[in-house]
C-alpha cells in the first residue's frame, strides 16, 4: 500500500535538520562511514556491501542508512540514539518512518545530496533497492541518473525568476535555489508535490509550488530560467506497460519533449533559457538532426542539442523495463519488452536518441542560430559554466559578421592543447588536432593555414592581419585563406577553444 508523503511541521524538521547535521548524514559523511566499495555499490543498488558495513557499526550514520536507504527495520533504540532531537514518536508524527514491534521501519527513502557547495536532504519513495518489490505508478523518484545529469547541465546566472517544470521531489529547484531569486516548481503529481514540499521545508526554502500539467500552471507567465527533466521516456500506449507518473508523460511517441520544445520560448524573457532532457525517436531513413530541427521551426528560438546516447528499439525496451523493478525472463518483462518493439515498430523506428536541450530565446531582432551536435564521449563534470560560457559565445557569433569576426584577437582557451601524428621519419606530421580539455572535449583538425592561425593565437594579434600574414608567408590567395581562418574560428569560439580577452 502507498504511504502518504511525510507531513510538513517546522517545528519537527527543525529537529530533524539539527539531528542529521549532528550525526554527520551528508554525502561526505556517508561516503567516509561505507567506505568507495560500498558507495559504489550502492550507486548500482547494489546493497550488500553497505548492509555488511552497516551491521557492524555503531555510528548513528549506520543507523540512518539501514533504516531510510536500504529499508531495513532498525531497533527503535538505535534510530532513538539517532535522532536525539526529533526522537522516534516525531519521526512517526512527520510520517517518515512507522513502528514494527520493537523496531521501526521507513515510510520513504530520506538520503543526503550535495552540489555546488551545499549539502541538502532529499526525500522520496521508497525504492525496489529498499522493497525488494517493482514501482508503482504513482513512484515518486529520488535524486537519479537524469536529475544529476540535468543538474549538471544546467546554467547557472543569477536570475530573478526560475521555473522547475515538472519537479518531482525537487531536486533541481534546490539547485535553482542558490542563484535565482524567485523559484516557481510544477508537477501533475500531487503525490510528487507533496515531497516537493517537504523537502523545501526540510532544506529551508522556499518555493511556489503549483499543480498542473506542464505549462499550464504557469500560463502567461516568463522566466529567465526554465529546467525541465519531463517524462520523455517513450512508452507504450497499450497496456501492457505501467505508465510511471516520473517518467511517462502520456502522449504517443515522443510528443511530450516536442510539445515542450513548441511551447517553452512563450514563457522565456528575451535573453531567457530553457535546459531540458528529452529523447527523440530516429524513422528509419532520416537522421536526429532533421527531427529535431523540425521541432524548432517557427519557435524564433536559439537551440544548442546535444545528443548524448543512441539506442535501438530492443535496448530502449530493456532499459526501461528494468528501471521499474521488473526483472528479464519474468512474463510482465517479456510483455512489456514485446509491447515495447510493435510500439517503435508501428513508426518504422530505427533508433532512439537522448539529450541536452538548450533553448535561448534571441534578446536582440535577429535569426535565432542552431547547433546540433553528437558528443557521445566523456564531458567535463559539471557542465553547466561551459553551456553557459558555449551560449554567450554562439549568441556573439549570431551577432556579429565575419568582418567583426576578423577584427579580434583571439587567443587560445588554457584548457586547450595541440596534438600531432606523425609516421617515424617523416619530418612533417600526417594530422594536427586542437584539443579541449574541458567542456564538450572537442578536437578540431587543423589545416596548414588554420595550424599557422592558432600558433598565433595569443590575443596580441587580430585574425585579420594573421591571415595575411599566413597567406603572404605560404603564397595562397588572400580571399581564400580568410574563408578559412573564418570558418575555423566559428567552429573554434563556440565551444570556447578560441577566447577574445
Amino acid at each position: 500500500m502507498t504511504t502518504a508523503p511525510p507531513r510538513v511541521d517546522d517545528a519537527l524538521l527543525a529537529r530533524l535538520r539539527a539531528d542529521l547535521v549532528a550525526s554527520g548524514f551528508t554525502v561526505a559523511g556517508v561516503t567516509a562511514l561505507l567506505g568507495p566499495m560500498a558507495s559504489a555499490a550502492l550507486e548500482r543498488d547494489q546493497a550488500l556491501p553497505a548492509q555488511r558495513v552497516t551491521a557492524r557499526a555503531t555510528d548513528p550514520r549506520a543507523a540512518l542508512v539501514r533504516l531510510f536507504t536500504l529499508g531495513d527495520p532498525v531497533d527503535a533504540t538505535e534510530v532513538e540514539a539517532a535522532l536525539p532531537g526529533l526522537g522516534v514518536a516525531g519521526a512517526v508524527e512527520l510520517g517518515l518512518v512507522a513502528p514494527e514491534g520493537d523496531a521501526v521501519v521507513a515510510r520513504c527513502d530520506l538520503r543526503p545530496y550535495a552540489a555546488d557547495g551545499t549539502d541538502w536532504w532529499v526525500a522520496s519513495d521508497l525504492g525496489e533497492l529498499a522493497t525488494g518489490r517493482p514501482l508503482r505508478p504513482d513512484h515518486v523518484l529520488g535524486v537519479g541518473g537524469a536529475s544529476t545529469t540535468l543538474a549538471s547541465w544546467t546554467p547557472r546566472p543569477t536570475v530573478g525568476r526560475a521555473l522547475d517544470l515538472g519537479t518531482g521531489c525537487g531536486v533541481q529547484a534546490l539547485h535553482l535555489g542558490a542563484h535565482a531569486g524567485e523559484v516557481v516548481v510544477t508537477d501533475l503529481s500531487e503525490r510528487a508535490l507533496g515531497y516537493a514540499r517537504f523537502n523545501a521545508a526540510l532544506n529551508g526554502v522556499g518555493w511556489d509550488v503549483r499543480a498542473g500539467s506542464m505549462l499550464d500552471p504557469v500560463a502567461g507567465e516568463r522566466f529567465d530560467l526554465v529546467v525541465s527533466n519531463p517524462p520523455f521516456v517513450i512508452t507504450p500506449r497499450g497496456g501492457a506497460v505501467p505508465l510511471f507518473e516520473y517518467r511517462d508523460g502520456g502522449a504517443s511517441g515522443d510528443d511530450v519533449v516536442r510539445d515542450l520544445v513548441g511551447r517553452v520560448g512563450a514563457h522565456l524573457e528575451p535573453g531567457g533559457i530553457a535546459q531540458l532532457l528529452g529523447n527523440w525517436e530516429v524513422p528509419r531513413g532520416a537522421s536526429w538532426t532533421d527531427r529535431v530541427a523540425a521541432w524548432l521551426e517557427g519557435t524564433g528560438l536559439d537551440a544548442w542539442v546535444v545528443q548524448r546516447e543512441v539506442q535501438d528499439p530492443a535496448a530502449y525496451a530493456e532499459t526501461w523495463a528494468r528501471d521499474g523493478g521488473h526483472h528479464p525472463g519474468t512474463a510482465d518483462f517479456n510483455a512489456m519488452y514485446s509491447a515495447w518493439l510493435d510500439d517503435f515498430a508501428a513508426r518504422d523506428v530505427e533508433a532512439i536518441g537522448f539529450g541536452v536541450v538548450t533553448l535561448q530565446r534571441p534578446a536582440t531582432d535577429r535569426p535565432p542560430f542552431l547547433d546540433l551536435v553528437d558528443v557521445p564521449g566523456p564531458v567535463e563534470q559539471p557542465m553547466g559554466p561551459a553551456v553557459l560560457a558555449g551560449l554567450r559565445a554562439r549568441t556573439w557569433l549570431a551577432e556579429h559578421d565575419d568582418d567583426a569576426l576578423l577584427d579580434v584577437a583571439w587567443r587560445c582557451a588554457d584548457d586547450v592543447t595541440e596534438e600531432r601524428f606523425g609516421v617515424p621519419g617523416e619530418p612533417d606530421p600526417r594530422a594536427i588536432v586542437l584539443r579541449q580539455g574541458g567542456g564538450l572535449r572537442r578536437g578540431l583538425p587543423l589545416s596548414t593555414v588554420t595550424a599557422a592561425l592558432v600558433s598565433v593565437c595569443d590575443g596580441e594579434l587580430t585574425a585579420r592581419a594573421a591571415a595575411a600574414a599566413i597567406a603572404g608567408l605560404l603564397d595562397l590567395d588572400d580571399a581564400a585563406v580568410r574563408a578559412e581562418v573564418v570558418a575555423l574560428l566559428r567552429d573554434a569560439v563556440k565551444d570556447g577553444l578560441l577566447v577574445r580577452e
